[in-house]
């Protein structure tokens, strides 16, 4: 399948098969609003995991797949959030709700740990989304060179648990606000934002 160059200042949402397509929808207009940048979900170039998955760890490898956004999209200006319902890991940790390159292109992020049933509970798709929404900002809050915050409420936060997902706000603080700015501002210098 053909990669499609985006522009600077996008943010492109790509499927990684499978994924809960209502969840997806809900991303674009707050990563707009978050960023300050357009985002759109690309409705053809979905990614099939089945290359990244661990037979051992019966997971995905979220390293593989952003090798492979990388190699799909050589030359990409904009940003890309890869968005699946797989179960991912990084080598050294037992998995991660997401991934990313900082101060670079590519992040993804899972719904699977994302999802109330996962622990015995009832569903809820407005925690689901909520919490996908914290997780897709904080991601790609990496690409822009942001790193963890200390302050709680900040999107910027390391979360390990879920509970901690729900306890940190899906805003940036004062000051990771401002060096996202300042990084939007270098991306698209004497664009108002």
């Amino acid at each position: 399948m053909a990669s499609v160059l985006l522009p600077k200042g996008t943010i492109r949402i790509i499927p990684i098969t499978p994924v809960d397509e209502q969840l997806l929808a809900s991303l674009p207009d707050p990563l707009e609003s978050a960023f300050k940048l357009p985002a759109a979900v690309e409705e053809e170039n979905h990614m099939d995991p089945s290359f990244a998955y661990d037979l051992s760890r019966t997971q995905y490898n979220s390293t593989l797949l952003i090798s492979a956004f990388l190699d799909r999209w050589k030359g990409n200006e904009g940003k890309i959030l890869g968005v699946t319902s797989v179960d991912l890991f990084v080598p050294v940790l037992t998995y991660v709700f997401g991934e990313a390159q900082l101060d670079g292109p590519i992040a993804v992020v899972s719904t699977y740990r994302l999802d109330e049933t996962l622990y015995g509970l009832p569903p809820s798709p407005k925690l689901a989304a909520a919490r996908l929404l914290k997780e897709a900002i904080h991601e790609l809050g990496h690409t822009f060179g942001l790193i963890h915050c200390h302050e709680f409420e900040c999107v910027m936060h390391s979360s390990t648990a879920v509970e901690e997902i729900d306890l940190k706000s899906a805003q940036f603080c004062v000051a990771c606000e401002g060096r996202l700015r300042g990084k939007v501002e270098e991306m698209l210098p004497g664009v108002e934002r």
